[in-house]
């Protein structure tokens, strides 16, 4: 489990292939890993296989390559990171699972005073559980939806803080972006889809 708060940046480095799915490496400022631990690259959670000061490896599975943007990741590519969620951390974000929903689009970055308001294509799974005002996590950044001014596009409002410290500040009309919807949101929707099929049924 995460927040969605971003804590470093690193890069990828693409090792090699195995099992259908991609053995990379990515460095990092910290010296404490363990093996097993989880850490959100790009908000996806990946495992640390091996670990050595500034860097672990990870394996991303055939089925994690389908539905985020590993698979065209290259090296020396800038990616987002968080450790996992302690007991005893301040949740200062929202509960972020580390489960990417799917792939974004982004559609337009515009400056509005201190701040980037960026307007995202969102795969309806995302949309379909998202709010105004509510969280989205968007390549493992926590942000508050600014609004919904269309079917299926959703509007966040990125602070110079979030610009400076992570890789959004980065894109640009056209890019790529993991997204992954609010969890609550999520199990609201599937609880009223059940209640909806058992009505019909």
């Amino acid at each position: 489990m995460f927040t969605g708060l971003v804590t470093a940046t690193g890069s990828i480095t693409v090792r090699d292939t195995g099992g259908g799915g991609r053995n990379i490496t990515v460095t990092c400022p910290w010296n404490d890993l363990v093996d097993g631990e989880s850490i959100a690259v790009n908000g996806a959670c990946l495992t640390v296989m091996a670990w050595r000061a500034g860097a672990f490896d990870a394996h991303v599975i055939a089925t994690s390559l389908e539905r985020t943007l590993f698979a065209s990741y290259q090296d020396d590519r800038r990616v987002n990171l968080e450790r996992a969620l302690r007991a005893s951390d301040r949740l200062g974000g929202h509960l972020v699972q580390g489960h990417v929903d799917g792939v974004a689009t982004v559609q337009a970055v515009t400056a509005k005073g201190d701040a980037c308001v960026m307007d995202l294509a969102v795969p309806a799974v995302v949309s379909t559980a998202s709010v105004p005002m509510g969280s989205i996590a968007v390549d493992g950044v926590s942000l508050t939806i600014n609004g919904m001014p269309a079917e299926g596009v959703i509007q966040v409002a990125l602070i110079p803080f979030t610009l400076e410290h992570t890789t959004l500040g980065e894109r640009r009309p056209g890019d790529a972006v993991h997204v992954e919807g609010d969890a609550v949101g999520k199990y609201v929707q599937r609880m009223l889809e059940t209640q909806r099929t058992a009505r019909g049924a």
